[in-house]
């Protein structure tokens, strides 16, 4: 009798083949790769200042920031209103506790 090893392999395939075709995967691929590419231009960047390539290390960081900004301004946006409107709770109550 013989024994089956790599019956992992086949079962990893056969799990992403069956993603694929139900057309999962490319809306999972695009959210990871959406990110990881100005993740990746920040952390080449900030290898390039380390390395000595000043200029093109701070131009590729600053492109991967400014991108990195972009895709999340979902977020970004939503949480400096709360900052903002905590920010000014905290001044009106500083002003009232006050005395002269």
């Amino acid at each position: 009798m013989q024994r089956r090893q790599g019956n992992g392999l086949a079962i990893i395939l056969i799990v992403l083949g069956a993603i694929m075709l139900m057309g999962i995967a490319l809306p999972l691929i695009h959210g990871v790769f959406r990110l990881l590419f100005p993740i990746l231009l920040v952390v080449l960047g900030y290898y390039g200042i380390k390395s000595g390539r000043k200029i093109i290390g701070w131009v590729v960081m600053f492109i991967g920031v400014m991108s990195l900004i972009a895709k999340l301004s979902w977020i970004i946006g939503p949480l400096l209103g709360i900052a903002l409107v905590v920010w000014g709770i905290s001044v009106l109550k500083g002003k009232s506790n006050r005395t002269y």
